[in-house]
């Protein structure tokens, strides 16, 4: 993907890569693709094989399991990171609650990917270990 400088400023105003310097998010651009979603399109079915890293620039998803939604996932939200890490298939269905904008990260590039910016790794990461404390909250 080439340098859109109206992606970049986008993309930096996302959590994940908030902060980072201009040149580090221009080496990491061309390593995702840019991919677009209906509303009401399925982005990632339960079961799918190892499908990648979906990081949202626009729009909302819906995390949904047994016809229950999980979870919203708003702009700057990122998911399919733990089945692409782990090679296994995914154990959720996301849908597009509105026209939806996402970078992608193919999950066979996704190591590489976070190994070149150890600062999105890390937020990846942090968020990982939010959503881990939050799960176990809800259990107790």
């Amino acid at each position: 993907m080439e340098s859109d400088p109206t992606l970049l400023a986008s993309v930096s105003r996302l959590g994940l890569f908030a902060d980072l310097p201009e040149d580090e998010l221009e080496t990491l651009l061309p390593r995702m693709r840019e991919v677009t979603f209906d509303e009401g399109e399925w982005v990632v079915r339960r079961g799918q094989a190892t499908i990648g890293l979906h990081v949202i620039v626009d729009g909302e998803a819906g995390v949904v399991l047994n016809d229950e939604e999980l979870a919203v996932l708003p702009k700057g939200s990122f998911f399919g990171e733990i089945s692409a890490l782990l090679r296994e298939d995914t154990v959720a269905d996301v849908v597009a609650r509105a026209p939806l904008r996402c970078l992608y990260v193919p999950a066979e590039d996704v190591e590489e990917f976070l190994l070149a910016s150890p600062r999105v790794m890390y937020r990846l990461l942090q968020t990982e270990a939010r959503r881990l404390r939050t799960t176990d909250e809800l259990r107790t």
